[in-house]
């Protein structure tokens, strides 16, 4: 077995790290028994058998139990609970540390829980004992065992080594080494090991009192991670024929020891307590900022408050999230989503999804993995601050706030902030409505009665949801809007047969080459509505938004009249489509801004084309200004400026969607329901292979509010593209980005074989023979590095220090190349999935690489770089606990997958723990895909790369069973070589084992 394990009395579990043993105690199971749970308890004040701690809790607020103690006099709370005497029908497990009843016996010793508690206690043992000096034999580094500490990989290349000593504190010692060996190097599915050993002298393998033998232990590695093993020294006593096992664990990392530093957690991990927020029952309104006023809204934004009777349904603290689910769909949701129903449908999911960002949902109990408990608390709880200050400049009080520049949170002006003197309980709050935002601060305004606050003052903050959003949203769902084929298109509302060639001169003639795309183009511009929806179906890097682009230039060429509103769910997207339209004049096209968005984050070549008020806001022109723009490009929710202003239904002519699979249906309906008339045409384009919506509550995920309206419609039989090719459907399938290498993984797994590597090759294969290549000519690296996820103080967010190191030494060679091999910074970008480890990437590359643009898949989405690295974060060597969800976390996700590794055009870099992403059967596929290719460096692969990859998976179960077999084989191991007596003495053992046993009165 690898390293000295870690045992966690109170469960009865074995862990083969601390690092693994911290995160255990820090769960649900450990803190639920050290609570008490499953503990029979007496009431010596109510003579009451009492089952676990919660129901003690209860007890001990009852009524009853009060009554009984203010009779004898005595402070309820002052009670300490007892070991019940006896508890009739039940009996004690003591391995498991449970009582159980008398008939469930059986059924509770075959449990899971209680199979590992019997492991725990037989590998305890044997580990104690092999780990022991024995017989005499002192063996040194007994402690902690051999550790290496942090080598730098010149020095870790080199070898590294350490000497352990033996000597014998018997004069007349009969004993000598017998023979050693590595814990490793027993089990077949391990790697080579990097330690190795060999005694200095074989001529003192006899151990003689007074002189010492001594062997060498070396650690050679040239990768960076960590890296354990067991020395198992085997001794034998030639009178007595006997043989004895003294165990020491082996420990090193390969790392940047500056990182190591730097990068190290900041305090120890402890999760964030999640109290209740103080009632906010008095709160004084503050003052709008002049951006929410500088635009006249002739159709106001409706209340839409959840309704009590949802938010009674959503507020039940107790029971599974099904029985949840069930009474929604029954009281709440409408059986049938059809056209007359899709509003109130959707309204209460919105509604759903606004009560988690409100209250905070978490899932709890292994045995009810889906059973939701609510605490009333905001979701933006995480980010209240009990110990503000405000610092007053003219106007405006100012507040710092922590992650304001990471945009965690996220604040706009317009947004409110409520405060509250420090230490008033029960006391006033005042609304602060965000005038200014800057870079680490807010400036709020106050209502005129707001105290100026004193050197020193404290305030109490918490940060509220802006329902501007969703209120939009809810204003589209109220519009009457009940068109069959635009809601709910089938093959029945298919009636345009498929044209002619129809001849156009385009705009942009790199489309010329490309049949897809110039079909699409044809399609788009010469429709005739009324028609279901078009869709342009766009796999990574086909030109989607150049398609789309040229369909506008098209439709606005081709008829005076036609009016288009182009949206996107982002800002980013939004400002794409409109930069390439900048040619038509701002007199055609106009780029609108809500009202809030700061002036420092929009493009310099779009500012001509917004409008910006007197007091310096992005607004709206007049109403018959805005009717005369050909052009109006938005986000989805903000285009509900049309509706806002009176604009009317049917104005214009064609409305598109671009990036549809990213947005919810509420979002993209906030254009569709509202401006759609009879002759509007509907045009989404996007991938429903990639990142979909971002939805909160779990609720609403299963009621599949994360289900786009372009993803649902393409379910459909209109859009069959074997059928309907060119009459409500085109797909893309030339690749304008990728190698081919990098392609084809994608391409097969999502896009049925259809994508074509068509770009460029001047910059596609230009890495192709790079220094950093594992084979020269296949552009795809997965280095394996078996490191370390962690986490810091209150962040649940992980971050791992070995892919930091090996992640800057990447871009450190890639820089340094010569000719045309060098890559420069802008051309390098680094995908990870958590925001910890982002932080940690930014800081070590700040000295030497600081714009390298670091961040989230979603981050990423419709952009490419030349090189893409990937830090996958996620690593454990905990097999034994080995759990495909817990352990990958959401790594685990196609979508994330498909979009993370189809941004890079030329060299495509993955640094994860190849162990851990085995688990999930689409990576473990991939991973064979580039070992079969010769890109695999760093740790060798643990599994066999030629065996199918099953789709149902079962990898996670399979290396917990491996991680027990390892154990069986080293307690059997240790057993085979202890000492007679040893494990048998009715003095030691059992008075170890018996020291955790409840004494019980037998009269």
């Amino acid at each position: 077995m690898p390293g000295r394990e870690v045992p966690c009395e109170l469960c009865r579990r074995l862990f083969t790290d601390a690092h693994a043993y911290k995160f255990h105690v820090q769960g649900k199971d450990h803190k639920k028994r050290a609570k008490g749970a499953g503990k029979v308890l007496w009431c010596r004040l109510c003579d009451r058998v009492i089952m676990g701690m919660h129901f003690w809790e209860m007890h001990m607020k009852g009524k009853p139990h009060a009554s009984v103690a203010r009779r004898l006099g005595v402070t309820p709370t002052d009670v300490q609970p007892e070991e019940a005497p006896a508890f009739p029908g039940g009996v004690c497990c003591d391995l498991c540390d449970f009582f159980v009843k008398e008939k469930s016996w059986t059924a509770h010793a075959n449990t899971a829980r209680h199979k590992s508690g019997e492991r725990f206690a037989a590998y305890k043992i044997a580990l104690n004992e092999a780990s022991e000096d024995k017989q005499g034999v002192v063996v040194s580094h007994g402690e902690l065992g051999v550790n290496f500490g942090v080598l730098e990989v010149s020095e870790a290349g080199r070898g590294v080594r350490v000497e352990l000593v033996v000597h014998t504190t018997a004069p007349t010692s009969s004993i000598k080494i017998s023979r050693f060996t590595l814990s490793s190097s027993l089990n077949s599915s391990a790697p080579v090991s990097s330690f190795r050993v060999q005694v200095l002298d074989p001529a003192h393998l006899s151990l003689e009192y007074g002189r010492e033998a001594r062997i060498s232990v070396t650690f050679q590695q040239t990768s960076f991670g960590r890296y354990k093993d067991s020395l198992e020294i085997i001794f034998q006593d030639t009178v007595l024929g006997k043989q004895f096992a003294i165990v020491r664990s082996l420990q090193a990392i390969v790392g940047n020891k500056s990182d190591h530093q730097l990068l190290k957690p900041s305090a120890p991990y402890v999760p964030r307590v999640r109290t209740e927020r103080d009632a906010e029952i008095s709160v004084v309104a503050g003052v709008l900022p002049p951006a929410l006023t500088s635009n006249v809204w002739v159709n106001k934004l409706p209340k839409s408050q959840i309704p009590s009777s949802l938010s009674s349904i959503l507020s039940r603290a107790d029971g599974p999230l099904s029985g949840v689910i069930k009474e929604l769909k029954q009281s709440v949701l409408p059986r049938i989503v059809n056209a007359n129903t899709y509003a109130q449908h959707f309204k209460a999911l919105l509604w759903i999804e606004e009560y988690r960002m409100e209250y905070a949902f978490h899932l709890r109990s292994a045995r009810h993995p889906l059973t939701l408990s609510v605490a009333s608390r905001h979701d933006l709880q995480i980010f209240d601050i009990s110990d503000a200050q405000l610092t007053r400049r003219n106007k405006l009080y100012f507040l710092e706030v922590p992650g304001l520049a990471e945009k965690r949170p996220s604040v706009l002006i317009g947004d409110r902030i409520l405060v509250q003197r420090h230490g008033i309980k029960g006391g006033k709050w005042f609304e602060g409505h965000v005038h200014v935002v800057e870079r680490r601060e807010v400036g709020l305004c106050f209502h005129t009665s707001f105290p100026t606050p004193t050197q020193g003052q404290m305030h109490n903050v918490h940060f509220k949801l802006n329902r501007v959003p969703l209120l939009r949203q809810h204003q589209a769902l109220n519009a009457m809007f009940k068109s069959k084929s635009i809601l709910f298109p089938s093959q029945q509302h298919v009636t345009v047969a498929k044209r002619g060639v129809v001849t156009i001169t385009l705009f942009n003639r790199q489309l010329a080459d490309n049949p897809q795309q110039m079909e699409a183009v044809r399609s788009i511009a010469h429709r005739r509505a009324p028609s279901v929806p078009f869709v342009v179906f766009g796999p990574p890097g086909t030109g989607k938004t150049v398609t789309i682009v040229e369909a506008i230039r098209q439709i606005i060429n081709k008829d005076e009249n036609t009016r288009i509103l182009a949206c996107a769910p982002s800002n980013s997207a939004a400002d794409i489509i409109a930069s390439r339209l900048t040619d038509l004049g701002k007199n055609k096209i106009f780029r609108l801004y809500a009202s809030s968005r700061p002036m420092a984050s929009v493009p310099a070549e779009l500012k001509e084309f917004t409008f910006v008020n007197p007091d310096g806001h992005f607004a709206l022109h007049p109403k018959e200004k805005m009717l005369t723009f050909r052009v109006i490009v938005s986000t989805c929710v903000s285009a509900s400026f049309a509706h806002g202003i009176g604009i009317p239904r049917g104005h214009f002519s064609h409305i598109f969607v671009d990036e549809a699979g990213q947005a919810t249906e509420p979002e993209v309906m906030v254009a569709i329901r509202t401006m759609t008339g009879n002759k509007t045409s509907v045009v989404l384009s996007g991938d429903p292979k990639q990142l979909g919506p971002v939805i909160r509550s779990t609720i609403a995920r299963q009621s599949q509010l994360d289900m786009s309206y372009l993803e649902r419609i393409m379910k459909g039989d209109a859009y069959d593209i074997k059928e309907n090719s060119g009459i409500t459907i085109v797909k893309l399938t030339k690749n304008y980005r990728s190698h081919g290498a990098i392609l084809k993984f994608p391409n097969e797994q999502f896009y049925d074989g259809e994508l074509k590597p068509c770009g460029d090759r001047t910059v596609t294969d230009s890495l192709i023979g790079s220094p950093q290549l594992a084979s020269r000519n296949f552009p795809i690296i997965f280095h394996s590095v078996s490191g370390k996820d962690d986490r810091e103080a209150s962040s649940p967010s992980f971050f791992n220090i070995d892919e930091v190191s090996q992640v800057k030494a990447y871009i450190q060679s890639l820089r340094s190349n010569d000719g045309r091999f060098q890559v420069a910074e802008r051309d390098i970008g680094v995908i990870t999935p958590y925001h910890a480890q982002c932080v940690k990437i930014r800081r070590a590359l700040a000295p030497l690489a600081g714009s390298v643009k670091v961040g989230s898949v979603e981050e990423f989405q419709g952009q490419e770089r030349r090189v893409i690295i990937i830090s996958t974060v996620r690593s454990s060597r905990n097999f034994v606990e080995y759990d495909l969800k817990h352990t990958l976390g959401f790594v685990a996700n196609p979508r994330r997958f498909n979009v993370a590794v189809t941004r890079a055009q030329a060299l495509l870099i993955i640094v994860g723990d190849a162990t851990v992403l085995s688990l999930d059967p689409l990576w473990r596929r991939f991973l064979n895909y580039i070992h079969d290719n010769m890109g695999w460096l760093g740790d060798p692969i643990t599994w066999d790369p030629s065996v199918p990859v099953r789709d149902s998976g079962g990898y996670d179960a399979e290396l917990r069973e491996r991680g027990v077999t390892d154990m069986n084989d080293f307690e059997r191991r240790m057993q085979s070589l202890a000492p007679e007596g040893v494990g048998e003495s009715d003095d030691v053992e059992e008075s170890d084992i018996n020291i955790d046993r409840r004494w019980r009165d037998v009269e």
